[in-house]
């Protein structure tokens, strides 16, 4: 079938709009900023459950005090007790990051 050339044209316009339409979905700023929260915290579990298995193999098992105390650490904060603990041998140097972590945290 072939259409008179105005008619083409508001077609293919039409069709382009369809298919822009299918593929790419409107997402309100409520829907984003909840995808981006989720997305937010879905790292932060990952990071808690990454340190505190490496803490486990590195130190031994955690008490649940220790545990709970870290799972409160934000993503900053977990990134960088993920690095320190590489240099750590006991629970002791543990504890001794908290304290100083939480001093340092306390004072900014």
């Amino acid at each position: 079938m072939i259409l008179p050339k105005g008619l083409e044209a508001e077609f293919w316009q039409e069709f382009k709009q369809f298919e822009q339409e299918r593929t790419m979905s409107y997402i309100t700023t409520g829907e984003r900023i909840g995808y981006e929260r989720g997305k937010e915290e879905g790292q932060q579990e990952q990071a808690q459950t990454l340190v505190l298995r490496q803490l486990q193999k590195r130190v031994g098992e955690l008490p649940q005090q220790l545990r709970e105390q870290i799972q409160g650490l934000s993503l900053e904060q977990l990134e960088a007790l993920g690095e320190a603990l590489l240099d750590f041998s006991a629970i002791a140097d543990l504890l001794n990051w908290l304290q100083t972590d939480q001093t340092v945290s306390a004072e900014s």
